[in-house]
């Protein structure tokens, strides 16, 4: 493996990141300028904005054929969001839930989740499947802006504060637009040179696209909403910590694999191991938010240290699994018929616990 290669994929990395923050900073400031809520900026804008470079590498990889990594970069990214990022976060300080996340963000992610294990049984996330998808997003951010709307000054003037997209700060115009745009270029150069590195890495390493696509990469796009979720759980911000992941996650199958899965000529085939193992994994992440977001509406420090745990074990079965390590089965059956199933009955109790005292207070 060349030097010039490695060099090329921190570059691409470093594109990605900084593209996405520029282009976050530009693109608030326009949208407030305009005369949208913040509250929508917050949920679409930002949100859209850190999972950019996820998009950018699924329109890059459907551009040259490599769509193991596609779909290792979605699936990956939306099991690190969750496990990674919300562990750490509320190991920082335990998160607080807004109930508009419990009744209708974290269902619909749940429910976007089980459509792609669906949509995959055949092997393939077809044009027509992906057009489906890329038209659920218009319907989310239309749903969103017809939300913010009901909401109170209150909580507008929260996401406001929080992404620094106050209209009294607002820069010009033209400045706006060269942000966006820079952004935009920063995130196509960088994502060709990520995926052109990552193929290479995959090829060296004698892995697959699909185990490169889970971890580098897809460990790699997400650490805009790393940055974004920690700052705002150091802060003390009310929700957005949850927020920006759970968003992220939605607009990752939405806009990544729709719009990516468009740029395809015969859409996005995937593999019987992503089938078998990671999108159910991905799915059951994202179940596993609603039992634990609904107890006390809030994520307590446990909480984060039971999900940070399971990305670790998640990490360590696919290094296993990509070096076809003689203990996998051990440790495979450990995970299935003991860890999983302690963790389950310990989340039943906790939520029947948080019924019972809902049903005293009431």
């Amino acid at each position: 493996m060349q030097l010039t290669t490695i060099v090329y994929f921190v570059l691409g990395l470093l594109l990605l990141i900084g593209g996405a923050e520029i282009l976050v900073r530009g693109a608030s400031r326009l949208a407030v300028a305009m005369g949208i809520s913040p509250l929508v900026v917050g949920l679409t804008v930002v949100a859209f904005g850190t999972s950019a470079p996820e998009l950018m590498v699924g329109v890059q990889t459907a551009l040259s054929g490599q769509s193991g990594l596609m779909i290792g970069n979605v699936v990956g990214s939306n099991i690190f969001n969750v496990l990674l990022i919300l562990g750490i976060s509320a190991l920082i300080t335990p998160l607080v839930v807004a109930q508009q996340l419990i009744r209708w963000d974290v269902p619909l992610m749940i429910g976007l989740s089980v459509l792609v294990l669906i949509f995959v049984q055949d092997a393939n996330l077809s044009r027509g499947e992906c057009t489906i998808l890329a038209l659920g997003l218009v319907a989310y951010v239309a749903f969103t802006v017809y939300q913010s709307r009901r909401e109170s000054k209150a909580v507008q003037a929260e996401y406001e504060g929080a992404f620094g997209a106050s209209s009294s700060t607002a820069r010009t115009w033209p400045v706006d637009l060269l942000l966006v745009a820079g952004g935009l270029g920063g995130l196509a150069l960088g994502s060709r040179w990520l995926v052109d590195g990552a193929v290479i890495f995959a090829e060296a390493l004698g892995v697959s696209q699909l185990v490169i696509g889970l971890t580098v990469v897809a460990i790699g796009t997400s650490l805009p909403e790393v940055a974004t979720s920690i700052v705002a759980s150091i802060r003390g911000e009310r929700d957005i910590a949850i927020g920006n992941v759970v968003g992220s996650n939605i607009f990752n199958i939405l806009a990544v694999l729709g719009i990516g899965g468009l740029f395809t000529r015969n859409g996005i085939a995937v593999s019987e191991t992503a089938i078998a193992i990671d999108i159910p994994v991905m799915v059951a992440v994202a179940a596993i938010c609603l039992p634990l977001f609904f107890t006390g509406s809030r994520l307590s420090r446990w909480e984060g240290l039971l999900l940070l745990g399971y990305y670790i074990a998640y990490t360590a079965y696919l290094i296993l699994a990509a070096t076809r390590n003689v203990r996998l089965s051990v440790f495979a059956d450990a995970m299935l018929y003991v860890v999983i199933p302690a963790t389950l009955l310990v989340v039943a109790v906790t939520v029947v616990r948080s019924l019972r005292q809902r049903a005293s207070v009431g």
